[in-house]
């Protein structure tokens, strides 16, 4: 194991945004085994500070490969296309009114119905990009495209947070 290598490289799975999220896990656990900070107990303190930042290492790139946007977003900027979410808000104009019409929704959704059915519109669109990243990412290597739509789905994901916290505000139905 090395350090320096991205997360597909210490994962040994190819460098794509498709992946198995069961061989995802089991490698995690493989890796973990490896470089568990009891197994260096009897080198040393040193040795089990290395094994801590192995274990740490691990931890982090599981938590970029498993989700399908910090994977996403991991690719683009291992390609040059970082996503610069913070100053970088430029969106296609279809993507903004489509977020207008969602905010007005959610702002006049008064019952459970109208707020899951907001929902499901949301986990459509959330799905749409997901299979857009294999296409841009895996089919196209168009990372600056991709980097967009990571943007785009990072304000989709805010917007179903907003939607979840209205529906438990309701309570149960």
């Amino acid at each position: 194991m090395n350090l320096q290598s991205n997360d597909f490289e210490l994962f040994d799975v190819p460098e794509r945004f498709a992946q198995d999220r069961a061989a995802l896990d089991m490698r995690w656990k493989e890796l973990q085994r490896e470089a568990h900070p009891d197994k260096f107990a009897a080198q040393g303190d040193a040795a089990q500070r290395v094994a801590m930042q192995w274990s740490v290492r691990i931890n982090e790139a599981y938590q970029r490969l498993k989700d399908p946007l910090k994977r996403a977003a991991y690719l683009c900027e291992l390609h040059g296309a970082p996503i610069n979410a913070e100053n970088n808000t430029a969106m296609p104009p279809a993507f903004l009114m489509q977020q207008m019409q969602w905010r007005e929704a959610l702002e006049e959704a008064t019952g459970t119905p109208a707020l899951e059915g907001l929902a499901d519109e949301v986990m459509r669109s959330q799905k749409a990009a997901l299979k857009t990243f294999e296409l841009l990412i895996d089919q196209q290597n168009d990372y600056t495209a991709a980097a967009q739509q990571v943007r785009a789905l990072m304000f989709i994901q805010r917007f179903d947070e907003d939607v979840q916290n209205r529906l438990d505000a309701l309570g149960p139905t």
